[in-house]
């Protein structure tokens, strides 16, 4: 019986400890880079190209799916509604930033506006349109990188197994959801499609747990623990990932096809 106990009492300890650990991992902020990211920031500089000015509007979410929730709908969006922001940083990482000169868009009616309180202002108080101070022109684009998030699938697999002996039990549960990013880089001048690709990435959830269940003093009184540990790969970090491989993927396309011509070493 006295064994019974102290192996309840080991599960909790270890799953207090593990909890712990895995909560403090959380508490200060941090960066959180992919391999994809690497190998981008890796590429050699272009052979004798000047640097490619590039411009992107947005990238929106174009599946519609809501959070996946056994219990109740949920109101919050499956996937993040702000990945433009990940394919400027991959494209501002290819090469240290030697590949392409990314123009603002996402913020340009901000940015007009402020360009006109600049313009007012310095009518106003300057009284002068002297060539030293006309604000210089916006950079134009020559390539506009198109897309979005087109795909959701959750749990696309799922499964587990598990044991009991004399009222032991340890179980394993794990479920695969899947995202599909596609992106296409277009000519300005013609409105030519160039390039296309698309990367589909997997986002795994895993749960571990265990419990006791015993019958003490002529099956009067019960003793039970339950103890477990989830982990979820972050969804943020599979459409990162996601859009990282198709900028590399247009980057190798772009080469065969003639557009760019990268220094291999």
């Amino acid at each position: 019986m006295k064994n019974f106990i102290i192996i309840g009492m080991l599960l909790i300890l270890t799953s207090c400890a593990t909890t712990q650990n895995t909560v403090k991992s959380g508490d200060d902020p941090f960066i959180e880079g992919t391999p994809t990211m690497q190998i981008l920031q890796s590429l050699p500089p272009l052979v004798e190209q000047p640097v490619i000015t590039i411009a992107v509007y947005k990238f929106p979410d174009l599946t519609g799916q809501r959070k996946p929730s056994t219990k109740f709908s949920q109101l919050s969006m499956a996937v993040s509604q702000g990945a433009d922001v990940w394919v400027i940083s991959a494209l501002k990482a290819v090469g240290n930033g030697t590949w392409f000169k990314v123009v603002e868009r996402k913020g340009l009616d901000s940015l007009v506006k402020e360009r006109q309180l600049i313009r007012s202002t310095r009518e106003l108080y300057d009284g002068s349109q002297e060539v030293g101070n006309v604000l210089k022109p916006l950079v134009f684009a020559g390539l506009l990188v198109e897309g979005g998030i087109i795909g959701y699938d959750a749990n696309v697999a799922s499964g587990g197994d598990g044991a009991r002996y004399f009222g032991i039990g340890l179980s394993e549960e794990y479920r695969i959801d899947q995202v599909t990013v596609s992106m296409r880089l277009v000519a300005v001048q013609t409105g030519e499609v160039l390039l296309t690709a698309e990367a589909t990435k997997t986002i795994a959830s895993h749960k571990t747990s265990a419990d006791v269940f015993r019958f003490l003093d002529m099956s009067t009184k019960a003793f039970e623990v339950e103890t477990g540990v989830a982990t979820n790969e972050p969804v943020n970090y599979a459409v990162r990932s996601a859009i990282e491989y198709c900028v590399l993927e247009l980057l190798k396309l772009g080469d065969k096809e003639g557009l760019w011509k990268i220094k291999y070493f």
